[in-house]
């Protein structure tokens, strides 16, 4: 009998597992490129075997650091955890293909070890590695309380035991108290930041809705404040509070009077208001409301006086919009339609005409197939789209970049959203209807046609349905625009950003960091010339007028490098206790972030508008490397006090810019 299929017979054989598996661990280290896969699938199977027994988990958390140096995740994407998406787990724990069932084990206990500090890691901290198991764990609840289904034994065999035995000791290593009250947390601080894309905070209330209503599964006191967010999905209003079904539903208000409607309508909205969650049920409400006046309708998208006014000034648009884009599938274009109104674009004369010609855009086959690939065949790919482009006019600070360096492509979507929402819709329109933009750089015509490859190496497909059809356009004119950069001397987005993002990207551009050599420079000169073009108290009391593109140096929460990223400059303004904030946008789906030394970035609680992110000035600039101002009217560098300048350097010197000190200032911060 071959002794890899021999587990169950194996009960009690931990420790001879485990010795055999120590060996594989050294030979897999020790061993020469050829020989690597081979060496690999020994150390696989032994890890499947171990998993099996009882206190298997433990072992291999205990061993997560020589199997990760010995190279189990080399060639992976589980080698770089700090990119791994929570909502995948779910595919890769029950795929049937049990390489994929043990890489995925192997990295979940990798990061309790990481977790808990028994592992100190170079690319994800012990915050992290906390937070992406908290969310792991409630997207997978049913692992955790529920028993192996039919199709998973019939996929996994008595694999199926193996996810778990890993979610019971993930859940004893994290703690169960704090898996539905930590969740319930985290689900109110994304909601806080309004996200365009909200599919994996639905998955997180759906799960906490079926624990919840499982008889066998005790809470105990946790889930507390979980009615409000359960109830924005599955029963915003009393005729749905039981969560009948959008057709027993539909039936339920065709019989109501006025008043019953206005009683629905005003529940909708006070739920979708107070999470940035729609209801399928509220996308239902409002297609019926079409035939019943527009005061339902504006009270079902609890609009104010600015709403209300743009509502009925553009009735016959809005009527459109509504039936083309909101179905319970596309729920979220509500929201999106309600926040358009709100913020009284389409009193931008190109805007309405704009709308009315994304009602009927034909689109091409080739997008038709994206959107269907990635949100499915009902409603049409039209109406997904459609949704896309309310969600993105009414949230310009709600569009992420997923798990894609195109972070430079979704800045420039938000800032288009935010700042030229009728050249957003031409983009669209190109995308979507032609399979190609043309933008221009100093005069000369880009094709997405006939650029080559992008900054993302894949097709994105995480993203929102505007994103999902624009941005792959955007990555190849974006890299192209670099390409024809290489031969200039400094960093490429002073030529870049100003034709990429816009005429009210400034043509002026510092930065700190000398591209040659990677090393800090001019940081006094830098920082003084930013006070001068940005800060009130030294600019005159300037307030920001277009939205400006800046890079940062992101690092974490340990205040190590991470990588350069972009984000834009949305205003500086006194904080309600008086401190001088820089609120910024950040396209990372996440901006509130620990960057160490202190600089914590702050989404709530500091006079944030919905999807900013916020930090003190000089936190701020400790983090920045360029930035663009217009040198038409920068005057003198700001006559800042030496102690504010050396907060900030210091700030610099002790989290990105450790490792990039001229020698002159090493000598400095050495004595010599």
């Amino acid at each position: 009998m071959d002794p890899l299929e021999t587990d169950n017979h194996e009960v009690g054989k931990l420790s001879g597992l485990v010795e055999k598996l120590d060996q594989a661990t050294a030979a897999l280290a020790q061993a020469q490129p050829l020989d690597h896969i081979a060496k690999a699938q020994v150390v696989f199977d032994l890890v499947r075997r171990v998993l099996l027994q009882e206190g298997g988990c433990a072992a291999i958390e205990a061993r997560a650091r020589s199997l990760e140096q010995a190279g189990v995740f080399e060639g992976t994407d589980w080698a770089w955890p700090e990119i791994l998406i929570p909502s995948l787990t779910t595919w890769s724990l029950k795929s049937g293909v049990i390489d994929t069932l043990v890489l995925e084990a192997l990295s979940e206990l990798r990061l309790v070890a990481v977790a808990k500090g028994d592992y100190v890691h170079s690319r994800i901290s012990a915050e992290q590695a906390h937070h992406y198991l908290t969310q792991v764990l409630a997207i997978n609840l049913e692992l955790l309380f529920g028993v192996a289904t039919e199709a998973e034994r019939v996929r996994l065999g008595h694999h199926a035991a193996i996810p778990r035995s890993l979610f019971k000791h993930l859940a004893d290593r994290i703690g169960y108290e704090h898996i539905i009250d930590t969740l319930i947390a985290e689900i109110w601080r994304i909601l806080e930041q309004r996200p365009i894309q909200t599919e994996s905070v639905k998955q997180m209330i759906t799960q906490i809705a079926i624990c919840r209503a499982n008889p066998d599964i005790d809470l105990g006191g946790s889930g507390s404040g979980a009615d409000r967010l359960v109830s924005s999905l599955f029963g915003p209003t009393q005729a749905c509070r039981e969560d009948p079904g959008v057709g027993i539903y539909e039936e339920r208000i065709a019989s109501m009077d006025s008043r019953g409607l206005l009683t629905e309508a005003t529940g909708c909205a006070r739920a979708m208001h107070d999470t940035g969650l729609v209801s399928p049920y509220h996308a239902v409400l409002l297609r019926f409301l079409l035939d019943q006046g527009d005061q339902l309708i504006s009270e079902a998208l609890g609009l104010s006086s600015t709403g209300r006014d743009c509502l009925l000034c553009y009735q016959e648009l809005v009527h459109a919009l509504i039936n083309a884009s909101v179905y319970p599938q596309t729920a979220q274009a509500v929201y999106g339609l309600a926040l358009l109104l709100e913020r009284g674009i389409l009193y931008q004369l190109p805007v309405a005409p704009a709308l009315w010609r994304q009602i009927s855009l034909p689109i091409s086959s080739h997008a038709a197939v994206r959107l269907k690939l990635v949100y499915g065949e009902t409603p049409s790919p039209g109406a997904r789209l459609l949704e896309g482009v309310l969600c993105m006019l009414g949230q310009p600070l709600g569009v992420g970049q997923g798990n894609n360096p195109t972070c430079q492509s979704a800045r420039a979507l938000s800032m288009w959203a935010f700042n030229d929402p009728d050249y957003m819709l031409q983009m669209v329109v190109w995308a979507a209807r032609d399979d190609e933009i043309i933008m221009h750089f100093e005069g000369q015509a880009i094709s997405s046609q006939e650029s080559e490859s992008g900054v993302a190496v894949e097709t994105p497909l995480d993203l929102d349905p505007v994103s999902l059809i624009v941005v792959p356009h955007l990555d190849r004119i974006y890299a192209e625009m670099g390409r024809r950069c290489i031969d200039r001397e400094g960093d490429p987005h002073r030529w870049i950003n100003p034709e990429f993002h816009g005429w009210w990207c400034g043509r002026g551009f510092r930065i700190n960091v000398d591209v040659a050599t990677g090393q800090l420079t001019d940081m006094d000169e830098f920082l003084r010339h930013f006070y001068a073009s940005y800060h009130p108290y030294f600019n005159g009391n300037q307030p920001l007028i277009h939205p400006q593109p800046a890079g940062i140096a992101v690092t974490d929460s340990v205040a190590r490098f991470i990588g350069w990223h972009a984000i834009t400059i949305l205003r500086i303004a006194l904080d309600p206790q008086n401190v001088m904030r820089v609120y910024f946008y950040n396209p990372n789906n996440d901006s509130g972030q620990n960057w160490g030394n202190g600089v914590v970035v702050s989404t709530a609680g500091f006079d944030e508008h919905f999807g900013e992110a916020s930090l003190p000035f000089e936190e701020f600039a400790s983090r920045l490397y360029i930035y663009h101002f217009d040198p038409l009217e920068h005057g003198v560098l700001a006559n800042v006090e030496r102690e504010a300048l050396d907060r900030v350097i210091k700030l610099t010197h002790e989290s990105w810019g450790a490792d990039r000190l001229p020698a002159i200032d090493l000598q400095a911060d050495s004595g010599l």
